[in-house]
């Protein structure tokens, strides 16, 4: 994995979770924008 031999705090997957749902927000935005309903990697 990306983290092999790492160790990770619980506030790490916290703002790693925040980071996700800001990053989908943008996505859905531009989808909407362009008048789609279908996420697409280039949204995100």
């Amino acid at each position: 994995g990306l983290i092999k031999g790492m160790r990770a705090s619980g506030d790490f997957f916290d703002e790693l979770d925040a980071l996700i749902k800001r990053r989908c927000a943008l996505a859905i935005k531009r989808t909407k924008a362009n008048g789609r309903k279908t996420l697409r990697g280039v949204d995100v």
